[in-house]
């Protein structure tokens, strides 16, 4: 085995068997310049944390606890191993993300099984302070299901460049936008609503300051800009060039290093769908969907010319090597087996 410091380290949120998952916990990976993975070892145990995020400048690693209702943080431990840095704090019922703000400040989570979302203050340590849950949802469209209220299931939150954050809320198929103020937590801003049904679960913002979602329940891609501060839907598309099943749910979305390719995966069907970044980040077009390697792609990674993809079921990470011009993968180049991955995160 190669040293762990020699290469770049990803972490790896996973599902151990209180998610019905075979993960002991965070795990750690070593990146290799011909896009390798090498399994290092479980750099923490911890019951199900199924969503990393890296402090900004600390050595320092949240997780949620998604079975246990509570949000962990660990500092950097030898090599590749993590120890716990204070004690576990209380979230929702299947907290599933968090996000660290670029300054260091504070972190958010957001919770599928109440709908809370809700942020907690850091102090200069990278430790968990204090706990400020944020205003409930309101469904913008209980108008169409009259006597049966849709419940809220908050899933992600993207720290925007202005300072500003943005959340999901499948259930109520909303992006919300938020202001932090300091001791007292998220401050609304406003909302966008998103059609009736799609299911909005994770973003990433494009260079141009678009926002791309995609939608869990619809398999589609959406583009919210900023008009005067204000997030506006400008766009709204299929994720996939060749449709979707019934029974299929879509994951994640990210971008290539340009700003030239979005990337979704889709479970079920068990494929990533490559689009073009067009009309200067207004549109997203389908190119090629093509295997994901796996079993229910729960998350995927670029890192330079490299794409990851974390299968939750099939317990392995596909690698593939992008073309950039075109923004397609190549044959697999490496199969890594590793339990119940569902993320994937640099450390740095």
């Amino acid at each position: 085995m190669t040293s762990p410091a020699q290469h770049p380290i990803i972490w790896t949120g996973t599902y151990t068997p209180d998610g019905g998952g075979r993960a002991e916990g965070i795990g750690a990976l070593s990146a290799h310049p011909d896009g390798r993975l090498e399994w290092l070892g479980t750099a923490a145990k911890a019951d199900s944390p199924s969503f990393v995020a890296v402090h900004p400048k600390l050595p320092v690693v949240y997780a949620v606890a998604e079975q246990r209702k509570m949000v962990r943080a660990f500092r950097r431990s030898g090599d590749f191993g993590l120890e716990p840095l204070g004690d576990p704090r209380p979230a929702g019922e299947a907290t599933c993300h968090v996000a660290v703000d670029p300054q260091g400040r504070f972190l958010t989570a957001a919770c599928w099984g109440d709908g809370q979302v809700l942020l907690y203050e850091l102090d200069s340590g990278g430790g968990i302070t204090a706990r400020f849950p944020a205003p409930a949802s309101v469904d913008p469209h209980s108008s169409q299901t009259p006597g049966k209220p849709r419940q809220s299931r908050a899933h992600a939150s993207l720290i925007l460049r202005d300072g500003r954050i943005m959340t999901t809320d499948l259930g109520h198929d909303t992006l919300r936008i938020w202001n932090y103020v300091p001791g007292s937590g998220l401050q609304a801003d406003h909302e966008v609503a998103l059609p009736f049904g799609c299911g909005p679960r994770h973003m990433a913002q494009h260079p141009s300051g678009n926002v791309f979602v995609v939608s869990e329940y619809s398999i589609e891609v959406f583009v919210v800009r900023p008009e005067a501060g204000t997030f506006e839907l400008v766009f709204r598309g299929p994720a996939t060039a060749g449709g979707s099943l019934p029974d299929d749910s879509a994951a994640e979305i990210c971008l290539d290093t340009q700003g030239r390719h979005a990337y979704v995966g889709v479970r079920g069907s068990n494929l990533l769908g490559v689009l073009e970044v067009a009309t200067e980040g207004t549109e997203l077009l389908p190119i090629k969907d093509f295997p994901s390697g796996g079993d229910w792609p729960r998350h995927h990674l670029v890192t330079g010319n490299w794409l990851h993809v974390a299968h939750e079921r099939s317990d392995n990470i596909a690698t593939y090597e992008l073309d950039p011009a075109s923004g397609l993968p190549g044959p697999l180049v490496h199969n890594l087996r590793t339990p119940s991955p569902t993320a994937l995160v640099p450390a740095t």
